[in-house]
Parts: structure tokens; sequence; C-alpha cells
């Protein structure tokens, strides 16, 4: 079964950008996340929206 949330390192790795870029993406609303017991998690629906939402602009 794929993994449905990522670690901030793996969603950055996945996003091919750095950990502090994606936590600024996250601060700024850009990425959503979600929190588990203090563990901020990335679901992979998120990476997707952010995705399609730089697409969007370019075009």
């Amino acid at each position: 079964m794929p993994k449905l949330l990522l670690t901030v390192p793996e969603a950055a790795k996945a996003l091919a950008i750095s950990r502090s870029k994606l936590y600024e993406l996250l601060a700024s609303g850009a990425v959503r996340s979600v929190r588990i017991d203090g563990a901020r998690r990335i679901p992979l629906s998120a990476l997707n929206d952010y995705v399609n939402a730089l697409m969007e602009e370019a075009a």
C-alpha cells in the first residue's frame, strides 16, 4: 500500500526542494499539512494540489 502521508523530508525530496523551502510553503499555506501528535505530515494530495496550482500559474 502506498503512503498517504509524507514526512517533511520525504515531501521536500518528492518536490525536489529543500526542507527549509517546504517549511516556508507550509507556513504560507501554499502546501497543506496535518499534525499527528505533534508530528507534521503532508498528504500526497497536498503535493499534487500544489504542483497543479503551479502549472495553472504557468499557463
